[in-house]
């Protein structure tokens, strides 16, 4: 499969919840069949990318996403969550591996402006994620530039926490900066941690229009309920 254009992002539903299933949920030891068994029902496929250093887990690896690039035909979203000093050798590496898109940090501001220029020259779509104690107006001189913003709900890089309870007046903060960068260039707004049958409807209404799924989607006991569900809100 090849990496689509940056006009996908536009391509993407609009009256409903984008659906953006995580990697990391899925059954790694026999990845692509349980990839085959979700890709009816994914728009977008969230590939996160950890050093460590800037965030405590490790994962994922440009080959990994080179491997998905070979058997999925949706975009993918890689999210990297790694230190300054490799930042723009790892939107190298993950541009070759044959992603659509590429989110960096806003806590990465020393090299954030180089990262967009690298994006925009590799014809990449270019996004953007707040950890959830980083202020909401930070991304203001960005916003512009980029064709996602997502906010963390959850402390970063660690699966199963509760939702942050600012987490929807954070999105609704950024719907209106995204709403001052004008119509004419799309940029979605995506929601990702603490995502729980009980949250999701609250971040929708917050304005979401992605939520990052994880084991909602994967170990849902009938997906293609959970994805009526998901739609239908």
């Amino acid at each position: 499969m090849t990496a689509h254009s940056k006009t996908w992002i536009n391509a993407l539903p609009k009256d409903r919840l984008i659906a953006e299933f995580s990697v990391w949920s899925a059954d790694l030891v026999r990845l692509a069949d349980d990839l085959a068994r979700v890709e009816p029902f994914v728009d977008v496929l969230h590939i996160d990318v950890a050093d460590g250093h800037f965030a405590p887990a490790m994962l994922f690896f440009p080959d990994l996403a080179a491997g998905v690039r070979k058997i999925s035909a949706r975009p993918i979203h890689v999210h990297l969550m790694v230190a300054d000093s490799i930042l723009l050798s790892q939107i190298e590496q993950f541009a070759d591996a044959g992603s659509d898109l590429i989110s960096i940090h806003v806590e990465n501001e020393a090299v954030a402006d180089a990262a967009l220029d690298l994006m925009d020259r590799r014809g990449i779509a270019a996004g953007m994620v707040l950890r959830v104690e980083t202020p909401v107006e930070t991304i203001r001189k960005y916003a512009a530039r980029l064709d996602f913003i997502t906010l963390l709900g959850t402390a970063i890089g660690v699966k199963g926490q509760g939702l942050d309870e600012k987490a929807g007046e954070r999105l609704q903060q950024t719907g209106r900066i995204i709403a001052g960068c004008g119509a004419d260039h799309r940029i979605v707004l995506a929601a990702d941690g603490g995502i729980r049958e009980h949250t999701v409807p609250l971040l929708r209404q917050a304005s979401a229009q992605t939520v990052v799924l994880g084991s909602l989607a994967f170990n849902a006991p009938s997906l293609s309920e959970r994805m009526a569900w998901l739609h239908a809100l």
